[in-house]
């Protein structure tokens, strides 16, 4: 019996010992893959825009904590509201995970409810390392404009500027006309929201709606400093943003008035959930995904990181992987009849 005992102690040693190696050398494989690498981080976006801004802060910070430390250099690939970057992630990246992306929101909404044609790509098959914040968009009306609330705009136009398919500055104020029957007076050709603020400003529009509200506080302060402009209304949570809630600003879903409306903007408006996504390919190896994971959990709590945020006044309320991919696999698997009635109010 002592010699039984014996042999089952030592074959517990080695069944530890060999898990153990296993796993130091997955580590160490994982970490030979990203040593004296230079990692592509695509970002669907202007250099300069909010988009930009978030994802230049997360390049700086993101690689002390993938292993082996390698260097991440961001390349803008801007266009059809990310839909170019997204094509080039999913069907030309390597899928080795030497290549992750920033895409806007709604690339990846765009397969569901978008034009057909322009997506050519699963946003469920990209593996997401995570999304910085969950959103608020706001929509706003120049101090010269005769809007003064949401409620005015019902019953009088504004011309804002739009820009791509999926930007958020050309679906919201269409969304809200076609379901809600706000009166926006949409004018297209502006290549970003960057373009479509200065055209407000010059007096070649009077507003501008689906504008993120992380966006406006850090890139136009002085908009609401100088009483510049009207925030009308704010798309959000229902329980709406806490700031936005102090300054008194209504939220879109209080003039929602059945329960099929409400359905068709939960579909759309969804996206907010993962306000600034960060993705891979598919196809990477479960290791280097769970790395990548890891290392943005680390950096959204990184003091340096935070700092950096707050200087530049960019809200930092951060998703993980985990929940980015289980929202977007829960928005894919909305009901058909749905998914058409929210089609049909962004056309």
């Amino acid at each position: 019996m002592p010699r039984l005992n014996h042999l089952r102690s030592v074959s517990a040693a080695l069944v530890m010992a060999l898990a153990s190696a296993s796993a130091a050398s997955a580590q160490s494989d994982t970490e030979k893959f990203f040593t004296g690498k230079s990692l592509d981080f695509i970002i669907g976006a202007r250099a300069g825009g909010g988009y930009a801004v978030y994802a230049a802060v997360l390049q700086r910070h993101i690689g002390k904590y993938l292993p082996g430390h390698p260097q991440v250099v961001g390349r803008y690939m801007d266009g059809a509201g990310s839909l170019i970057a997204a094509n080039y992630l999913y069907t030309k990246a390597p899928k080795d995970g030497s290549t992750f992306g920033a895409l806007f929101m709604g690339a990846v909404m765009d397969p569901l409810i978008g034009e057909v044609g322009q997506a050519r790509f699963d946003p469920r098959k990209f593996s997401f390392i995570g999304s910085a914040n969950k959103e608020t968009s706001v929509c706003v009306a120049w101090h010269t404009s005769d809007i003064q609330t949401f409620e005015d705009l019902f019953k009088k136009e504004l011309i804002v500027g739009t820009s791509g398919v999926t930007s958020s500055i050309r679906q919201y104020p269409t969304v809200l006309n076609n379901v809600l029957g706000t009166k926006f007076k949409l004018i297209t050709g502006y290549p970003g929201s960057q373009d479509a603020a200065l055209a407000m400003e010059r007096g070649e529009t009077q507003g501008i709606c689906g504008l993120q509200w992380s966006s406006l506080i850090t890139s136009y302060p002085r908009w609401l400093e100088n009483n510049q402009v009207r925030i009308l209304t704010q798309i959000s949570s229902p329980e709406g943003d806490p700031e936005l809630n102090r300054r008194g600003v209504p939220n879109m879903w209080a003039s929602v008035k059945n329960e099929a409306d409400r359905r068709v903007l939960s579909v759309i408006f969804s996206q907010l959930e993962f306000g600034r996504p960060y993705m891979l390919p598919p196809g990477v190896p479960a290791d280097r995904i769970a790395a990548y994971r890891t290392a943005f959990d680390a950096t959204m709590k990184d003091a340096d990181f935070l700092a950096e945020a707050k200087k530049l006044s960019i809200d930092i309320a951060a998703v993980s992987g985990e929940r980015v991919q289980q929202l977007v696999e829960k928005i894919y698997a909305t009901p058909p009849a749905d998914i058409e009635k929210a089609k049909e109010a962004l056309k």
